[in-house]
C-alpha cells in the first residue's frame, strides 16, 4: 500500500549516471539531453553491515506531478540555464524515464556549460523533487536485510541539474534521513528479539526449577 511522505516539504535530489547527449539544432541553438531520472532500475542509496538500501522510481510516478515551472541549473545552485516556462526546456516522461532537451545558448554560462557537455566535462545530471507516496519492500536473504523504496507518485519537479561530480551534500541529506529511519526500525526489531528471547530463556529456567520441587 502506497505510504504517504510525511514530510512534504522535504525536497529531494538525486543523481542519474545516464551521459548527457549533444543534438544537432538550428543556428544559434545551444541544445543537450538526456534522461534525469530512468525507471525501474534500482540504485544503491547506501548499504552498511548486513543491510542494503536501494530506490527505485516507479513509470506512473510523473503522472499528475507539478512540472509547470522547471528549470535546469548547475550542480543544483546559482544561475538558472533553461526553463520551460520560456520554452527553453522541456521535460517529458517517456518509456525509459523522464527525458529533458534544454537550449542553453541563452545566456553567457549557459554556453559555457555546453561546451563543458560537449567536451564531456561535465555528463552527469540530477534532480530536484518532492514524494508524494512511496512503497517500500524488505527481503531477507543468508542474514541479509534489502530495503527497496519505490518512489510511486511525485508531487513536484523543482529542476533537472547538470552535475560535476555524481554525488552532492543534497544526496547525502536525503539518504541519511530515509537510512536513519531504516537503522532506527532494524535497531528496535533487534532489541525486541533479544528482549523475547531474554524472556524466553528466563520462563525456561523457572520451569525448570518448578519442576524440580
Amino acid at each position: 500500500m502506497a505510504q504517504k511522505n510525511n514530510n512534504k516539504t522535504n525536497r529531494e535530489y538525486r543523481n542519474v549516471m545516464v551521459p548527457f547527449e549533444v543534438r544537432e539544432a538550428g543556428e544559434g541553438e545551444m541544445i543537450v539531453a538526456g534522461y534525469a531520472c530512468t525507471f525501474n532500475e534500482p540504485y544503491e542509496l547506501y548499504s552498511w553491515d548486513d543491510v542494503t538500501v536501494r530506490e527505485q522510481i516507479a513509470p506512473d510516478a510523473f503522472n499528475d506531478a507539478d512540472m509547470s515551472d522547471v528549470i535546469m541549473q548547475y550542480n543544483h545552485e546559482g544561475r538558472v540555464f533553461a526553463r520551460n516556462s520560456n520554452d527553453t526546456l522541456t521535460v517529458t516522461p517517456d518509456e525509459k524515464g523522464l527525458y529533458i532537451e534544454a537550449d542553453l545558448s541563452g545566456t553567457e554560462l549557459g554556453r559555457q556549460l555546453y561546451e563543458e557537455i560537449r567536451g564531456g566535462y561535465t555528463n552527469k545530471m540530477s534532480f530536484g523533487f518532492t514524494v508524494e507516496a512511496d512503497e517500500e519492500t524488505r527481503t531477507e536473504e543468508d542474514g541479509r536485510v534489502d530495503y527497496l523504496r519505490t518512489i510511486t507518485k511525485i508531487r513536484k519537479l523543482y529542476d533537472v541539474s547538470a552535475v560535476s561530480i555524481p554525488a552532492n551534500d543534497a544526496t547525502s541529506i536525503s539518504v541519511r534521513k530515509l537510512t536513519d529511519g531504516v537503522i532506527e526500525k532494524l535497531q528496535a526489531e533487534r532489541l525486541a528479539a533479544e528482549e523475547l528471547e531474554t524472556e524466553r530463556r528466563r520462563l525456561k529456567v523457572k520451569a525448570r526449577a518448578l519442576g524440580g520441587i
